[in-house]
């Protein structure tokens, strides 16, 4: 843009801050909600039934290995009969996610988000499946799809509770600000509570335990790791101390075994 001298040059950007990634996900994420809303309408609700059983995260369907993609596709799934559900979550994709992104980088931001959504789903397999593993017959919660990138979404969330614990933020409708680890600890409070069937039935609050746990066991594995190196050293220094205690203790009023020869 051309400017004069003495006159200013102002660059109006209506991008919102959004981060490559983060912008690559919003841009997928709402592509792939407005082909269900027209699969939907122009296919009716079976072909759209069909969609949510191939590319939903259904868990009778995924342990046989039958459909290893769902625990990847399920998170550009979105409920069309509520716009709220993809706009929740890609707003706070939005809010939370350029953050860790401009912190991060691109790749690992995106590494990030995929571990900690593809680990919620292999958690909610797991628990829903594990009534099968012990002959009691695989239950119906199996053979519903799971769809929304939540568990991702609950990863970054955590990941901001660990990077800023004290980042102030607003929950919509309280008028005080909470830091950012007091909201996610209230949050995962609401989710632990939810899977006991407090709360909307049709949330998967195991998705977003998942992705709170794999968010926060992979960013603290370095802490785990190295306690447990430190453990394993304290015992390992304790264990030669007391052996070698022992041994002063059972030779203390032995000879010498090379008495010296002093010459005068």
């Amino acid at each position: 843009m051309y400017s004069r001298s003495g006159v200013k040059s102002y660059r109006v950007s209506f991008d919102f801050y959004v981060t490559p990634a983060v912008k690559l996900l919003l841009i997928a994420n709402f592509a792939v909600y407005i082909f269900e809303v027209l699969l939907l309408h122009f296919s009716g609700p079976p072909a759209y039934v069909e969609l949510l059983k191939w590319f939903g995260l259904v868990p009778a369907g995924v342990v046989p290995l039958l459909h290893v993609w769902q625990p990847f596709t399920y998170l550009f799934l979105h409920d069309v009969d509520s716009i709220w559900h993809i706009l929740m979550n890609m707003f706070m994709l939005w809010m939370f996610g350029r953050e860790l992104e401009l912190v991060w980088g691109k790749n690992r931001f995106l590494r990030y988000y995929f571990l900690t959504g593809v680990g919620a789903g292999l958690i909610n397999v797991i628990v829903k499946m594990f009534p099968a593993l012990l002959g009691q017959g695989i239950p119906l919660s199996a053979y519903t799809p799971t769809i929304g990138a939540s568990g991702a979404i609950f990863g970054i969330l955590i990941a901001c509770a660990i990077l800023f614990p004290d980042r102030r933020v607003y929950v919509f409708p309280l008028p005080v600000p909470m830091s950012m680890r007091t909201v996610v600890i209230l949050m995962t409070v609401l989710t632990f509570l939810g899977t006991f069937g407090l709360g909307a039935d049709r949330v998967s609050h195991l998705c977003h335990l998942g992705g709170l746990l794999v968010g926060y066991v992979y960013l603290r594995r370095g802490s785990f790791l190295y306690n447990l190196r430190n453990s394993v050293s304290d015992w390992q220094n304790k264990r030669n101390r007391r052996r070698f205690q022992v041994y002063l203790n059972k030779h203390r009023k032995d000879p010498p075994s090379h008495p010296d020869n002093w010459v005068n």
